[in-house]
C-alpha cells in the first residue's frame, strides 16, 4: 500500500487537487496512523448514518498526502485546523512520548469489547493544539485533536462490523486504532 501511495505522490507531487474525488494535498496536515481513538460521547453522521465519534491526537506534518476530496471539498482547512490524510511516511511523532518512530504495521480484529473498535480519521478535520507539545528528547511537535467516526469504513462508508480484518500503525493495546478495513 505504501508503495502504492508513493508512486501516486510521485506522479501529482506538483499538483493539488481541488475537486472531488481521491487526490493529492501539498501542505500541513495531521497523520493519525498510529493514533488511539477515544469516544467522545457524541455521534458523527457519514452518508446519513450515525457512528459513534471517537477523538485521536495526531502529529501535524508537513508535504503532500492522500486526500478524500469528496468528503473535505478542498484541501484548505480553516484557520488554525488540519486535515488527517494519509501519506507514504513511514517515521513520524508517535504516542506517548511523541518522538519520531519509525511505523510498524499491523493487522488486527475488531471484537465487542470495549476499544476493540477502529477509528475513521481519513479526511476528517483536526483542530491544532494551542501549544506545541515538548517530546521525551527534548524537541517540540506540533499535534492536533481529530474527530472522526468509530467503526466506519474508509472505503465504503459503511459500518465496520465485530471480526473484521484492520489495518494500522497503532501500537497493541491501542482503543479503537485508527485504520482501515482490509479488502
Amino acid at each position: 500500500m505504501k508503495i502504492i501511495l508513493s508512486a501516486i505522490l510521485a506522479l501529482y507531487s506538483t499538483l493539488s487537487f481541488s475537486s472531488g474525488g481521491i487526490g493529492i494535498c501539498k501542505g500541513e496536515y495531521a497523520l493519525c496512523a498510529a493514533s488511539s481513538s477515544y469516544p467522545t460521547g457524541n455521534t458523527i453522521t457519514v452518508d446519513g448514518v450515525p457512528f459513534p465519534e471517537g477523538k485521536a491526537v495526531c502529529p501535524v506534518l508537513i508535504g503532500l498526502s492522500v486526500a478524500n476530496l469528496n468528503i473535505m471539498g478542498s484541501c484548505k482547512a480553516p484557520t488554525n485546523m488540519v486535515w488527517s490524510l494519509f501519506s507514504p511516511v513511514t517515521s513520524y511523532p508517535q504516542a506517548p512520548t511523541w518522538d519520531v518512530q519509525h511505523e510498524v504495521v499491523r493487522t488486527f480484529v475488531t471484537t465487542t469489547e470495549t476499544g476493540g473498535g477502529m477509528s475513521n480519521q481519513w479526511s476528517y478535520l483536526c483542530t491544532k493544539q494551542k501549544h506545541r507539545t515538548k517530546t521525551s528528547s527534548g524537541k517540540y511537535v506540533q499535534l492536533a485533536d481529530c474527530l472522526g467516526p468509530i467503526n466506519e469504513s474508509p472505503w465504503t462508508n459503511g459500518s465496520v462490523p465485530v471480526g473484521t480484518s484492520i489495518i494500522t500503525a497503532a501500537p497493541v493495546g491501542a482503543v479503537n486504532p485508527v485504520g482501515g478495513s482490509l479488502p
